[in-house]
């Protein structure tokens, strides 16, 4: 199904791809996964039910509203663009109305992403390469302080993640590679790589 058919399906609005460039160099433009691609990574590692799911850098919504109609996971969405986290609020107004679903599971959360507070229940964290590695590497110390006190398996999946991502989850002590799902026209970027924790 294309983008235009499950935002139809999902009476949500999420295709359009953000025109220039974010006032930070360390935050990057708004550009949605391919629902193809979600379909893909999705098929080779389904979610339960029981997970908890963090979308770093959400834009408005698309990742969550997929997961949520696919696996009724309790999804959030961590977004500092004030356009897009209302339009993806918006978004949640359709959602919910249209399925007669409830909104407890869908969650959006406008500020900093190094800002959020990671909690006890989150297990699965998403990142379409969606900011500068200092601020990727501040993300991952705030996972890892939240396994310190809540010790759990969590999974860290990266889409078209940049090499200094991929350098710095191989090269950590605490995080393993648990897998790879090539996508798209299977470049070495247009992957999915999961990082398990070794808690």
């Amino acid at each position: 199904m294309n983008a235009l058919n499950y935002d139809k399906l999902l009476h949500i609005e999420t295709e359009e791809i953000q025109v220039g460039f974010h006032k930070s160099y360390h935050y990057h433009r708004y550009e949605p996964t391919p629902y193809e691609h979600l379909e893909q990574l999705f098929r080779e590692f389904p979610l339960r039910e029981t997970d908890y799911v963090v979308d770093f850098g959400c834009g408005k919504g698309r990742l969550n509203f997929y997961i949520h109609y696919v696996f009724q996971s309790t999804v959030k969405g961590v977004e500092i663009n004030e356009d897009f986290y209302y339009q993806a609020l918006l978004n949640l107004e359709q959602y919910a109305k249209s399925r007669k679903k409830k909104k407890e599971k869908i969650h959006f959360y406008l500020g900093r992403a190094e800002d959020f507070l990671v909690q006890p229940e989150d297990n699965y964290f998403y990142f379409f390469n969606p900011f500068s590695l200092p601020i990727f590497q501040k993300i991952i110390s705030n996972i890892v302080y939240s396994l310190e006190q809540n010790s759990r398996k969590v999974n860290i999946i990266l889409y078209f993640p940049s090499d200094e991502y991929r350098f710095f989850m191989d090269n950590h002590a605490l995080f393993k590679k648990k897998g790879e799902v090539k996508v798209g026209n299977r470049t070495e970027k247009d992957t999915f790589i999961i990082y398990q924790s070794l808690y």
